[in-house]
């Protein structure tokens, strides 16, 4: 690699991004083009010969530009947020340049024991148990994702009752969730080799704001002993994708104590939100789980990907995971002095990852961070406000976050009827390229969600929103 060269095509493309970013507003949010329209924009085959930068980049914004949904668009109100920030892009951009495989200590001290130190800052914010300190029993360690930290955390679960009944006892561990946990509990099951009968998913009701009932968890429990299969595993939420539903923690990790079962907590979304100490309290209970989770490309403003994982036993994770073949052997490793962060993750190498989330904590602060938290809450609520001054929407599920769940209500109409309008709803405000939601079903009921955790949102764009959707209702409650 040419020094200059780096230097001048980098200022190239910082200029690019920056630009992106200055004019964000101007595109579409959600992608308007036809699947399929890439393959005729670009060629059948590999340039020969370089290209310039430039041409790369004009084809970037011709073509490229027209196929992206825009997450980073103030006026993204989908899914849960993907964060991004200058720190965060500085990190990335210096572990990009770096560009290491950080497997082993020996392969890169300071990859290994920033990521150790960065994530003992973070679960110090978080107030979480010492176990979860590298320090202590446990660790912290820095996933790709919340599916991939779900996923070695029940393999590690799986592989410690084994070694106890048998491995031919797979066939009878049960998994346990909730209707509203993440679907990544159920591709972890498949991965883990767990019997598609054998993960209960309990059903959730209104009248507990959508949040697992300890009774539910208990009964469903008793009859698979009963049964003679083995409870295993029990996936907590700290808010939920469809409403951000609180499972209650200490309650049910009473109940994973009593009976032996691994109990993990994934606060992917509102983990973040618990540096703030008004909403620490949704984290009680944390003492009595063996794992936790939490992404903070989601809502920490750190690029993706990073989801940081918590353990409370590490040699758990180790002897599941843990591969030593000869060309990978050395003097730190074999001393048990270090960690070797390959033994706690699926693949072999991984990136610096904690780079870019020690630049965040570095460059913003905490007391920055707990901000950028709460003003996100403050516009959800005054989103939440607006929709109930309008008699014709109804507030679904309690705001817990910066999640509103709602949807058009007209009087004297079938359930049938109110869900294809809600449906009609999202395309119509969708289909204007103006901001991009994405819905939900809760007891049967098509859901709007607006989420605010876009970095670039303020309330100018929430009210523009909000006008958008009156807009679209009346036109919509007209033509029927």
């Amino acid at each position: 690699m040419d020094a200059e060269q780096l230097r001048e095509n980098a200022h190239k493309m910082v200029d690019f991004i920056a630009d992106y970013y200055k004019n964000i507003e101007t595109f579409p949010v959600l992608s308007q083009v036809e699947p399929g329209y890439l393959q005729k924009l670009l060629p059948d085959s590999a340039p020969m010969q370089p290209e310039s930068l430039q041409a790369v980049l004009q084809e970037v914004e011709s073509a490229i530009l027209p196929g992206v949904t825009h997450w980073q668009s103030p006026d993204y109100f989908a899914y849960f947020p993907s964060n991004s920030s200058v720190a965060g892009f500085l990190g990335e951009m210096l572990s990009a340049g770096i560009n290491m495989v950080g497997f082993s200590w020996i392969t890169s001290p300071a990859a290994t024991e920033l990521e150790m130190i960065v994530l003992d800052w973070l679960a110090n914010l978080l107030n979480l148990p010492q176990h979860f300190l590298s320090k202590g029993p446990g660790g912290g360690a820095i996933q790709g994702t919340a599916s991939e930290a779900l996923l070695v955390v029940l393999l590690a679960s799986r592989d410690k009752v084994l070694r106890q009944v048998g491995k031919d006892a797979l066939r009878r561990l049960v998994v346990y969730g909730s209707d509203q946990t993440h679907s990544s509990l159920q591709k972890a099951c498949q991965i883990a080799g767990v019997h598609p009968e054998n993960l209960r998913l309990l059903r959730t009701e209104r009248c507990n704001e959508y949040a697992l009932s300890p009774e539910s968890l208990t009964d469903a429990i008793s009859h698979d002993v009963a049964s003679g299969l083995i409870p295993l595993f029990l996936c907590a939420t700290v808010g939920t994708t469809s409403s951000t539903a609180v499972d209650p923690l200490l309650a049910l990790g009473k109940i994973t104590k009593r009976y032996g079962i691994w109990f993990h907590v994934d606060a992917a979304y509102a983990g973040s939100a618990c540096i703030c100490p008004e909403y620490r309290h949704h984290l009680n209970g944390i003492e009595e789980a063996d794992s936790f989770n939490m992404n903070c490309h989601k809502w920490f403003l750190t690029n993706f990907d990073c989801s940081a994982l918590w353990i409370k036993d590490r040699n758990a994770l180790i002897q599941s995971l843990s591969t030593n073949p000869e060309y990978l052997k050395n003097k730190a490793s074999q001393g048990s002095t270090v960690i070797d962060y390959k033994d706690w993750q699926i693949p072999l190498g991984r990136r610096f990852r904690s780079l870019k989330l020690w630049m965040v904590l570095r460059l913003y602060g905490v007391e920055n961070l707990q901000s950028y938290i709460r003003n996100h809450i403050k516009l959800a609520q005054h989103f939440e406000h607006l929709v109930a001054q309008d008699s014709r929407f109804e507030i679904v599920a309690t705001r817990t976050f910066s999640l509103v769940c709602f949807r058009l209500l007209p009087s004297n109409k079938t359930e049938e009827y109110v869900n294809k309008l809600n449906h009609d709803l999202l395309d119509a405000v969708n289909s204007s390229g103006k901001i991009f939601i994405s819905h939900t079903v809760l007891s049967g009921k098509y859901i709007l969600r607006f989420v605010v955790g876009a970095p670039l949102t303020e309330e100018r764009h929430v009210i523009a929103a909000w006008k958008l959707f009156q807009e679209a209702a009346s036109s919509l409650l007209e033509n029927s």
